[in-house]
């Protein structure tokens, strides 16, 4: 009998990042309350994070407002948008990362197949380094575990790619 597979993946699409940061870094040029606040966004795309810095954190917030409506817009999904401490920088300025989760981490991915084995359904669930691989004989089936998975949250966006049926 052959066999139906979806990959559960959890991916941020960088070049609207990118574009993201582009504009946030035009408006924030661009507006009043901003101005001379020495504000800045530095993305690293190497550790998938990215940099906010600003004057004060009143600004630094404006700034974090800015940058989450654009990428909003272009549909990056805020979940998986790690934020780290507010750190005092030089001249009493102050600065923020924020971490971009790609991949589904270890142990949400065992939530995932937990939650795919608990529901008792005719499918096999396998983690292949960051992503959940489903596996059934019946597409129906593979489509109530998706139903389920979209139920539950689990801190993180899903997608479920390569559909492929046999």
């Amino acid at each position: 009998m052959p066999e139906n597979t979806f990959d559960v993946v959890s991916k941020i699409d960088m070049p609207e990042v990118v574009n993201s940061i582009q504009q946030a870094m035009k408006e924030i040029q661009t507006r009043f309350d901003l101005k001379n606040s020495k504000s800045d966004i530095q993305l690293n795309e190497k550790e998938l994070k990215v940099t906010l810095a600003s004057s004060d954190e009143f600004k630094l917030k404006a700034v974090i407002d800015i940058l989450e409506q654009k990428l909003v817009k272009r549909k990056v999904p805020m979940k998986n948008l790690t934020y780290g401490p507010v750190i005092p920088a030089a001249g009493s300025s102050v600065r923020q990362e924020i971490a971009l989760q790609q991949g589904i981490p270890i142990e949400k991915a065992r939530e995932i197949v937990k939650t795919i084995k608990d529901s008792k359904k005719k499918v096999q669930a396998s983690i292949n380094a960051d992503v959940v691989r489903v596996s059934g004989k019946d597409r129906d089936t593979l489509q109530e575990v998706m139903a389920l998975l979209r139920g539950h949250d689990y801190g993180i966006d899903m997608q479920f790619t390569n559909y492929r049926s046999n």
